[in-house]
């Protein structure tokens, strides 16, 4: 349900999948937000590959199978895969474009392959109107959504903060938050001009505070006139170690993300604030 693996075929490596079910659909916390699913409106992925399918679930608070939640969705899933032979064609080749077939294709037959990266993503997938959760809280948090997870709202309010999520092309006014936070999401960065223009915009006539995250943090940058790139595999998973300039401190982190800044394009008022210490990318910048 995450939105940043919107227009994607995920491929799950662990051998068996769905053993614990799918959880109710309408189990909400005290703030009507979902206990279980990160966005409220189901599945975000365009399709699932998985090596060995469970079909009889075992847990308490399951309410369906995975396959079912996925027929219901209009998901189409394919299982019986050797993921890990595939995981390693995609290590070797970089990520691909790909689609599920019922059988194997005809060698008279050429398949078109869209790419899902020149589309606006973060356009189909962003609320249309304002969202507010916790609305007598403080400090006051305008989220601009790009594929925000539920979680990052969960984690603002029982701070005590309230949060406005607004659409990714919102007209940003500072006098009307506390601070920015501009959230992940799927796709190319380049892709969203609007919610660059709103950003460069809000940097120019205030000094309030703002915070990106994965595509936020993308999108920051070049709101600062930054160059992002296309990574050939992208960072994705957890236990990926960070490092922290100047503490030298590592963090392990979980990510999900195929573009990346480069640092070589930062002005000089700007500086790194993560690296990855696995292959020198960036994750974070900070201004000075």
């Amino acid at each position: 349900t995450d939105r940043s693996y919107r227009a994607q075929i995920l491929i799950l490596t662990y051998p068996l999948v769905g053993n614990y079910g799918i959880p109710s659909l309408n189990d909400y916390d005290e703030h009507g937000i979902p206990r279980h699913f990160e966005w409220n409106e189901g599945i975000s992925v365009s399709g699932l590959v998985v090596g060995e399918v469970c079909d009889f679930p075992s847990h308490w608070q399951q309410a369906m199978t995975l396959s079912k939640w996925m027929e219901n969705q209009g998901v189409p899933g394919i299982s019986d895969i050797d993921t890990r032979a595939l995981t390693k064609k995609i290590r070797e080749n970089g990520s691909m474009l790909g689609r599920i077939v019922h059988s194997p294709p005809s060698p008279n037959f050429c398949y078109k392959f869209l790419d899902p990266n020149t589309r606006n993503l973060v356009a189909e997938c962003s609320v249309k109107t304002i969202r507010t959760y916790n609305s007598s809280g403080s400090p006051r948090i305008c989220a601009v959504d790009c594929g925000l997870k539920l979680n990052q709202i969960r984690c603002f309010i029982t701070r005590g903060a309230r949060v406005d999520l607004v659409p990714w092309n919102h007209d940003l006014n500072p006098m009307e938050y506390d601070g920015l936070f501009i959230s992940n999401g799927p796709g190319d960065p380049i892709m969203c001009t609007e919610t660059v223009v709103q950003i460069r915009k809000v940097l120019n006539k205030s000094n309030k505070p703002i915070f990106g995250i994965c595509l936020g943090h993308q999108l920051l940058s070049t709101a600062i006139n930054c160059k992002t790139y296309k990574m050939k595999y992208g960072n994705r998973g957890h236990n990926i170690p960070c490092i922290h300039h100047g503490t030298g401190r590592c963090f392990m982190t979980s990510q999900n993300h195929g573009y990346a800044v480069d640092v070589n394009t930062l002005l000089p008022d700007w500086e790194p604030l993560f690296t990855n210490a696995n292959d020198k990318s960036n994750e974070g910048i900070v201004h000075k």
